[in-house]
């Protein structure tokens, strides 16, 4: 009776594990699969090249998601390092989400070092023109920011070690008009106050900003400054996300500090890098191997393979003009009549300079 008994409650229950199995069916294969997109770029001057992100924003100001959303968005996305930078003074959703300057930052770096991104500890001083807005990056505590002096908030950042960048210069609401270097920007200068400018924000660019560059010694730099999902604000399927490429001697928080101080940048947005002339040069030639195939009286045929995610864009005195795609390869024919340098017109210097290559090197 006892045997019948337990056959008859084991029966019952491996009914009831089948049903049961059978009202749950998982289907894994419909979900996006988790995975981080690499960048291509090359390592140049013994450097390594490391995608970067210094301005954005999250629930702890003006921005629309958590902390940890950044951290993961640019994980996904290939980056090696990035800066939440949360309005100091423009906080409109305290009253819902509590914390105070230095939450975002607490609360994404732990998930941020088990993801293997370096994440900057930053913040957002945002004042009318003049000065405006600026980051300051590589701070210890935003708290003590948080101070009416425009001065004070500055002299804090310095004697935190802060790495600062004029964001935004030409924002139409703050300079509807122009794109104006104020005497402000000039004593910040010259009291180590200011040390970099975005010239490119969100989804504009500032010619100025790049004489700027060149002219105050001071270093190229170029952000999303994203509020929402990244993905919703950017064509992902034809370009990267905005960044600034930091030569760096190797993949930590201080060699960026130190590569950014001496200002080893080049900023990327869409199809086109601006920065100094040596690394914009060297990203060139580093990123191109270029065979000759055949020459004849007419023309010489190149294949050329181009190993980094930027297309080049050339164009002779001549008129002869041709793109070298991103990340693959491309057949090169260029008549025998022309001769002499090509303009790379979206490698930018200044704002009336593009590098100028010889073809082939």
């Amino acid at each position: 009776m006892k045997s019948k008994l337990f056959l008859a409650t084991l029966l019952f229950s491996s009914v009831s594990l089948l049903a049961q199995n059978m009202n749950n069916v998982q289907m894994p294969e419909i979900t996006r699969v988790n995975k981080r997109t690499l960048i291509h770029v090359p390592t140049m001057l013994g450097y390594q090249t490391l995608k970067c992100d210094f301005h954005m924003h999250t629930d702890f100001s003006d921005g629309q998601v958590w902390p940890t959303v950044r951290v993961d968005e640019a994980w996904q996305m290939g980056l090696d390092a990035i800066a939440i930078t949360d309005h100091i003074e423009n906080y409109p959703s305290k009253k819902f989400v509590g914390g105070d300057d230095n939450s975002s930052f607490d609360i994404a770096k732990p998930y941020a070092d088990k993801k293997g991104i370096i994440l900057i500890k930053g913040a957002e001083i945002t004042r009318s023109m003049t000065p405006g807005h600026f980051n300051a990056l590589f701070i210890t505590n935003t708290n003590e920011l948080d101070t009416p002096n425009l001065m004070d908030v500055f002299e804090a950042a310095k004697k935190q070690g802060a790495f600062i960048i004029w964001n935004h210069p030409g924002w139409k609401a703050q300079q509807p008009d122009t794109c104006k270097w104020w005497d402000i920007h000039t004593e910040l200068l010259k009291k180590g106050m200011l040390h970099a400018v975005e010239v490119f924000n969100e989804q504009e660019y500032y010619p100025i900003a790049f004489d700027w560059c060149n002219e105050k010694g001071i270093a190229y730099i170029a952000t999303s400054d994203i509020h929402g999902l990244v993905e919703n604000m950017y064509d992902l399927s034809r370009y990267h996300r905005p960044m600034t490429l930091v030569l760096a001697t190797e993949r930590t928080e201080a060699a960026l500090k130190e590569a950014m101080i001496a200002r080893r940048t080049i900023a990327w947005f869409g199809n086109f890098l601006a920065g100094k002339e040596e690394f914009l040069s060297e990203f060139f030639k580093a990123s191109l191997t270029i065979k000759l195939l055949s020459e004849n009286p007419k023309e010489k045929v190149y294949q050329v393979i181009n190993a980094s995610d930027v297309p080049f864009m050339l164009k002779a005195v001549s008129g002869t003009q041709f793109t070298i795609a991103a990340y693959g390869e491309s057949v090169i024919e260029i008549p025998a009549k022309c001769k002499g340098d090509f303009e790379v017109s979206n490698l930018i210097i200044r704002s009336n300079k593009r590098l100028t290559v010889k073809f082939p090197f």
